[in-house]
């Protein structure tokens, strides 16, 4: 019997994403989480999401595709709450979970392959998920900040993940839902000299970073970093996002990125969410006319929502 062919691997979208943003806004996925639980999956336990990067993977990459099918031209990794630290806590070891993390980038661009097939006009980018040390504390500390660990700290924390996923060849990594200034330094030194572009988006309260300095302040970090593609926020109350999307714009020079969630509450206390859904898809327009160029959703924001915001955004790019 004749040897099999290696697997061929997802082919990339041919326009670097920084290149395809000046073409206009591209949509970005919705809530990974919630659309795992739309299709039935367990996310109980401190590793979340990122548990079914091992005991499920064709799940998250059926969710990928669930957005993909909705018009999502830029998907999120499900490695928002994997690390090394948190799988280590399960008994795998450091080469186990870089492999994990490499999977999650696979998953994600064989959703995007598929979704391209016959469609070479309309490309999907795959960003790699690099959430904050609070993501992997599992108690809310992301919407904190101010862990107490020095930015030299975080930056020995991140810096492993970082290498593992930037090795798998996603697009561009996402540093998101960034607390405070000090996890966003110590996130783009960890970056620093990796060979994939990244976007900074913080989490936001009141005009804030959630642990209360001022947003020109984290915007400026962004400011003169060239790996920086762009610069925003994401996992805020959908209100939050006109004001931040204008003062990144401004602060910056460079495109924005605006993906909030649906506006409820999360009570990490209680694993709740609560109040009332404020996302609407029509909010996009005035973003993208102040800079937004990455625009999509976070927690709570589903397929349904990112159908609607692909309509809303349909005719905004030059391409």
């Amino acid at each position: 019997m004749s040897a099999q062919p290696p697997p061929v691997s997802p082919p990339v979208p041919p326009l670097p994403l920084a290149d395809a943003l000046a073409c206009g806004p591209l949509v970005l996925d919705g809530g990974l989480s919630n659309q795992l639980a739309a299709q039935g999956c367990d996310l109980s336990g401190e590793l979340w999401s990122a548990r079914l990067l091992a005991d499920d993977p064709a799940q998250i990459e059926a969710a990928h595709a669930a957005y993909a099918r909705a018009g999502a031209r830029v998907l999120i990794t499900g490695s928002y709450q994997a690390s090394r630290a948190g799988f280590a806590r399960r008994g795998l070891g450091p080469a186990g979970a870089d492999a994990l993390l490499c999977r999650s980038v696979a998953l994600a661009r064989a959703a995007a392959a598929r979704a391209t097939e016959g469609a070479a006009d309309r490309p999907v980018w795959v960003a790699a998920s690099v959430g904050p040390y609070g993501a992997v504390l599992a108690d809310g500390g992301e919407y904190r900040g101010r862990y107490g660990l020095t930015t030299a700290e975080l930056e020995r924390f991140h810096r492993p993940r970082i290498e593992a996923l930037a090795a798998a060849g996603p697009d561009v990594l996402a540093l998101e839902t960034v607390p405070d200034t000090a996890e966003a330094e110590a996130l783009l030194r960890a970056a620093k000299g990796c060979g994939v572009p990244v976007w900074l988006s913080y989490t936001v309260a009141g005009g804030r970073t959630r642990a209360g300095q001022p947003l020109a302040d984290a915007f400026a970090l962004a400011a003169d970093d060239d790996q920086v593609i762009a610069a925003g926020v994401n996992c805020c109350d959908p209100r939050e996002a006109g004001l931040a999307v204008r003062l990144a714009a401004r602060t910056t020079g460079k495109p924005v990125v605006a993906y909030p969630n649906s506006g409820e509450g999360w009570d990490a206390a209680h694993g709740t969410w609560t109040g009332e859904a404020a996302f609407d898809p029509a909010a996009a327009r005035a973003w993208v006319g102040d800079g937004a160029r990455l625009v999509g959703g976070c927690c709570r924001v589903g397929p349904a929502e990112i159908a609607r915001l692909a309509r809303v955004l349909e005719g905004e790019r030059g391409t």
